[in-house]
């Protein structure tokens, strides 16, 4: 599986962007799904997760009630929808994608298998 990631730019505070995740191959609906994010200096964090077979959506606290992550199967495509984005949530979006991964597991980064090559989201005050 190959992923490509799209839609970062520059924005302000209280503005929303949609990123997205095209990915190459088959049995894409079969994926578990995830967006990770990284701050200079900071660790990879998790963002949002599909379940495999796309049944659960996962959330982390921080973005719960403003991020929301969808998925087009017929497109091969995993989108999150940021709205009302804070300065914190400055980072390079990262997706990625596991067939094996077990929903316990779907925020730990090193799970997954497929990586994109990031997007940059930057958000001014």
């Amino acid at each position: 599986v190959q992923l490509q990631a799209s839609g970062g730019g520059l924005v302000q505070a209280g503005d929303s962007l949609r990123l997205s995740c095209a990915a190459s191959g088959r049995s894409f609906s079969t994926y578990a799904m995830g967006w990770f994010r990284q701050a200079p200096g900071k660790d990879r964090e998790f963002v949002a997760a599909f379940s495999r077979g796309g049944s659960g959506r996962f959330y982390a606290d921080s973005v719960k009630g403003r991020f929301t992550i969808s998925r087009d199967n017929a497109k091969n495509t995993v989108y999150l929808q940021m709205n009302s984005l804070k300065p914190e949530d400055t980072a390079v979006y990262y997706c990625a994608a596991d067939r094996h991964i077990i929903n316990s597991a779907l925020s730990y980064s090193a799970q997954y298998d497929y990586w994109g090559q990031g997007t940059q989201v930057t958000v001014s005050s």
